[in-house]
C-alpha cells in the first residue's frame, strides 16, 4: 500500500459549488476510483488560504498504468472538466501534473 498526499488551489467564488459537487460524486467516478485501486481517499479544505489538500492510499501493483486507465475513463474525463475550472494549481507544481504531489514526512498507524 502506498499513500499519496497532494494539494491545489480553489477559487473562493467557485467553492461552494466545488462542495456540492463532492457532496454528490457521480457513481461512474466513484467506481472507477474503486477500480484504480484508490482506498481511503478524502479531500481537505484549508480556509483562508482556499487550498485543497488530498490523501489516498493505493492498494494495486502499477500505480502509473491504473492512473492512465482513470484519465483514459469517460465519466472521469467528464467530471474532470467539471471540477478543473474550480482549481488553481499551483505555480510550483512538477510538470504533468494537476494536483501538486506531496512528500510524505510522517506517518503513525
Amino acid at each position: 500500500m502506498q499513500r499519496h498526499g497532494s494539494v491545489i488551489g480553489i477559487r473562493a467564488e467557485m467553492l461552494e459549488e466545488y462542495k456540492a459537487l463532492h457532496a454528490a460524486v457521480w457513481p461512474a467516478v466513484l467506481a472507477q476510483i474503486q477500480r484504480s485501486h484508490i482506498r481511503n481517499y478524502t479531500i481537505y479544505l484549508r480556509e483562508p488560504e482556499n487550498l485543497l489538500f488530498s490523501h489516498f492510499e493505493y492498494h494495486g501493483s502499477n500505480f502509473a498504468q491504473d492512473m492512465e486507465r482513470m484519465a483514459e475513463d469517460p465519466e472521469t474525463q467528464r467530471w474532470w472538466a467539471v471540477c478543473k475550472p474550480c482549481q488553481i494549481p499551483l505555480d510550483t507544481r512538477k510538470s504533468g501534473e494537476h494536483w501538486a504531489g506531496m512528500e510524505e514526512v510522517f506517518h503513525c498507524d
